[in-house]
């Protein structure tokens, strides 16, 4: 059977889409994945199709040029939501599908399974569902207990979401009645639509007020590239001294950028920085500060004394996985929800939120987690638990029912 398989979204959201992908061919399905252009490589290495769409995630920026305000990055993100969707439509076009899967940025993937008239899926990197054991995650920063965090999700679903041009656009296209993403989210929870989530037990326990639709799976970790050797540079610079801390805030940066620079620059720690500031940092200390491009998580992270990072939930479970602490710097969305989590695991400092987001924020965050080998040790008994067998059994026994 072939599967359709949607992943927009930055890195972070690429990588779990594969490895779901990869347990369907290993089971004799066929997988295509409809994400950006920049991951079609790592999507072609897995052995699936590839169908691209080229809007960047982020909206282009001048140079020297202002960043976007809301209003205009809102904008953009309807802009790239809809050259997925279309791509999206491109490849259903194509026919032989027996079902779609769908991720929390691509709901008109079961739109397009309505369509086809096959069975369709979501597979979650976050809690969705309203309940009383988190807030909703567009707004995961206002944890409301759990007398309010049910009713405030419930509430916060009812705003338009930059998805719903693409979901009104595809029923459009394939001639189905008008439907509200809302409703449509509604009518699908209520017939058993299968949610899958990428997360584990150990890290979020199965919050009781969740229909029995709902499942943990366990984490989707990145497919390892048995080709990757790491930069004989960096391996140099992990082997000249104490372990580095880490710097990375994700193939997305949203805000952090100056506090990082700030404690990189101060610090007489050994630093290893992913993302946009790195070279600059690295010219100025190259003895101590290393400028780092995209690594395997599960070689790096073993490696490095601690993690400052935008707590992000394929970053965060990574550092759990490592045994490796850390210090989390939330900037939007769900990132609150996993910071939080790993705190109260007692793997990351408290969050640098608010006027805690500066170099000497960082430095106290990083100084603190070091000088107590507790978090690591918390890290290390967190990771253990971690051995969830297959987290792509279930989405593959669905697969399978739908092939019968």
């Amino acid at each position: 059977m072939k599967i359709l398989v949607l992943a927009p979204g930055s890195r972070g959201d690429v990588e779990p889409a594969i490895r779901i992908a990869s347990g369907l061919i290993a089971d004799g399905h066929g997988a295509t994945i409809v994400t950006h252009a920049d991951y079609e490589q790592s999507v072609t290495a897995a052995g699936c199709e590839s169908v691209s769409f080229t809007v960047p995630l982020e909206p282009p920026r001048p140079p020297g040029g202002k960043a976007p305000g809301a209003r205009g990055y809102l904008a953009h993100l309807k802009a790239y939501m809809l050259d997925h969707a279309r791509a999206a439509l491109a490849a259903a076009a194509g026919g032989g599908f027996g079902a779609v899967i769908a991720n929390p940025i691509s709901p008109y993937g079961h739109d397009i399974a309505e369509a086809l008239d096959v069975p369709s899926a979501e597979a979650l990197l976050q809690p969705a569902e309203p309940s009383r054991g988190y807030p909703p995650m567009i707004a995961s920063n206002l944890d409301l207990g759990p007398v309010l965090n049910r009713g405030f999700g419930r509430l916060v679903r009812r705003f338009p979401a930059p998805v719903d041009a693409a979901v009104a656009h595809v029923r459009r296209e394939l001639g189905l009645p008008d439907e509200s993403r809302r409703a449509g989210a509604r009518r699908r929870l209520s017939a058993g639509l299968p949610i899958h989530h990428g997360i584990s037990p150990a890290v979020l326990p199965r919050p009781n007020d969740w229909p029995s639709n709902l499942s943990l799976d366990g984490f989707w970790w990145p497919v390892e590239d048995e080709s990757w050797t790491p930069a004989v540079e960096l391996v140099d610079f992990l082997a000249a001294g104490p372990a580095p801390v880490l710097i990375t805030l994700g193939s997305v940066d949203t805000g952090g950028s100056s506090a990082v620079t700030d404690f990189a620059e101060a610090t007489d720690r050994r630093v290893i920085v992913q993302g946009a500031c790195g070279s600059n940092l690295a010219e100025a200390a190259p003895h101590r500060v290393f400028a780092a491009d995209h690594v395997p998580r599960s070689w790096l992270l073993p490696q490095v004394a601690a993690v400052v990072h935008q707590a992000g939930a394929g970053i965060t479970a990574a550092c759990l996985r490592a045994q490796t602490p850390s210090v989390p710097l939330p900037q939007h969305t769900d990132q609150f929800f996993w910071a939080r989590r790993a705190h109260e695991l007692g793997t990351a400092v408290t969050p640098l939120t608010g006027k805690r987001v500066s170099g000497e924020g960082v430095s106290a965050g990083v100084e603190q987690v070091l000088g107590d080998s507790g978090y690591r040790q918390r890290a290390s008994q967190v990771a253990a638990r971690l051995d969830d067998g297959d987290s792509t059994a279930p989405l593959r026994r669905w697969a399978a029912m739908c092939d019968g």
